[in-house]
């Protein structure tokens, strides 16, 4: 039988001390220390577009990130963890609704494009921002005495609904563009500014003026997003740099891998300097897979997301499959990995369980709490996890579910359904849909009554189809 959640008993046997990681659902070492903290800080660092393998301590064997190989060192990897979306604002969207992108109505990047002759016609996004309805994490945590801030891209709808109106006491809102960048509010921003170490000193400065208070930090990243751009002299490094025999090795792209690293090295020593490390919960993830090259095939090769497969904009697990490492001494213990499989919507149950913050009255929590995870007691129980990407991007519309090893993907142009098993094959290369129908039609059904639950919007036949333009693109009104 396919494994459906992790019971108690089964937890503590996969997450005892001293035990190695075995798959999907275990941890490995021993249980933290020490008795709850009340009302952590919460650091959350999010970066755009940074893919599974970028990373040295995910096997990246050019990029530097010494900074975030230690986090990872001093803290818990989790192996298996997924942004609820393969592209950006519906991720974004999760994380600060704890809800999946197909409930709020988010699925596509705001504003979205479309391919107008392509065989369906998408959805639009119900709306082009966060609604303010929305109880934001942000919100949540204010009621437990939080100080909140927002730095960096927010891609959750224009002025009206920018961060301010949505739980955070302070906002810089940056646009894309790595040199020569904006911020709303308008700012003092020095002519040869990267966007990166800018965000980090103001993040700096966030964290110095509320050390006697507990705070929420998100820090959202641009980088490592295109348009690739870098200090020189770090682009020299790489461009001097050999280069390891196969995958694709940018040195540009890793020049920015290296500037979101140092941001990583310049939060965690503040937070010592400050004497807050023991008091503080980082969280380090990105909002999507890596992209190997732009949607339209216009533009450099960015990365790869080898040994996953596919890249940002599809839901094979390079679209989706994320590192995330979370770092709290005293609480996580040093150097664990976790295999057990969890979402971007699981951020915000999280982050009101280490507060003691209370869910909202009114809204619908999709996500679940990983503090049994971090500190490895207590219960973690989930059947599933579910996507709704009914766009053209890297791939065509489709849905997908992960119930314990099994993933199956939905693709909506014909129907066809493929499965994997995720823990024997990380490539995704052996589709078992022929010879395991039953999983197949039961996980299908599955995802079918998931998105009746949500309210999934769908793709429809398109009556202008035409197949000799079906792979022209244009960017929503």
């Amino acid at each position: 039988m396919a494994h459906r959640g992790i019971r108690r008993r089964d937890f503590m046997k996969q997450c005892g001390a001293g035990l190695l990681s075995v798959g999907a659902g275990s941890c490995v070492r021993g249980q933290a220390g020490g008795s709850a903290v009340e009302r952590p800080n919460i650091v959350f660092i999010l970066v755009d577009d940074l893919g599974w393998a970028d990373v040295g301590c995910y096997g990246n064997r050019f990029n530097e990130a010494p900074h975030i190989d230690r986090l990872a060192a001093d803290g818990m990897r989790f192996t298996d963890a997924y942004a609820a979306a393969p592209v950006c604002s519906p991720t974004r969207v999760s994380i600060m609704s704890g809800q999946y992108p197909a409930r709020v109505g988010v699925t596509d990047f705001i504003p979205g494009h479309q391919r107008p002759w392509a065989k369906l016609t998408v959805p639009r996004n119900r709306q082009q921002y966060l609604p303010l309805e929305i109880e934001t994490v942000a919100e949540r945590l204010k009621t437990a005495g939080y100080a909140c801030a927002m730095l960096g891209k927010w891609h959750l709808g224009g002025r009206e609904y920018f961060p301010d109106r949505q739980g955070f006491d302070e906002m810089l809102v940056s646009n894309g563009r790595h040199f020569g960048f904006g911020t709303m509010p308008k700012t003092d921003i020095p002519e040869d500014a990267y966007l990166a170490e800018f965000l980090t000193e103001r993040a700096e400065g966030f964290m110095e003026a509320h050390r006697n208070e507990p705070f929420f930090l998100y820090l959202s990243h641009f980088a490592v997003h295109i348009p690739l751009d870098a200090r020189k002299a770090l682009i020299e490094k790489y461009e001097n740099k050999p280069k390891p025999p196969g995958g694709i090795n940018n040195p540009v792209y890793a020049a920015m891998v290296e500037h979101v690293d140092n941001s990583v090295g310049r939060i965690v020593a503040k937070l010592d300097e400050l004497g807050l490390q023991e008091r503080t919960l980082v969280c380090f993830m990105s909002d999507n897979g890596g992209l190997r090259c732009r949607f339209d095939g216009d533009g450099p090769l960015v990365t790869s997301n080898a040994p996953l497969r596919d890249e940002k904009g599809t839901l094979y697990e390079g679209g989706i499959r994320e590192p995330l490492i979370f770092r709290w001494p005293g609480q996580i213990k040093a150097g664990v990995t976790c295999a057990t499989p969890v979402s971007s919507v699981d951020f915000y149950p999280t982050f009101l369980d280490a507060a003691g913050a209370a869910a909202p009255a009114n809204q619908p929590l999709d996500g679940v709490s990983v503090m049994p995870l971090l500190r490895r007691r207590g219960a973690f129980e989930r059947d599933a996890l579910f996507w709704h990407y009914p766009h053209y991007h890297h791939s065509t519309p489709a849905s997908a579910v992960r119930e314990g090893d099994w993933k199956l993907i939905e693709f909506f142009e014909d129907g066809h359904v493929e499965l994997y098993n995720v823990r024997d094959d990380i490539g995704e290369t052996r589709d078992w849909s022929g010879d395991k129908p039953q999983i197949a039609a039961r996980l299908q059904r599955m995802l079918a009554e998931w998105r009746e639950r949500v309210s999934a919007d769908m793709p429809e036949p398109n009556p202008d189809y035409d197949l000799a333009r079906a792979g022209e693109w244009l960017q929503r009104g």
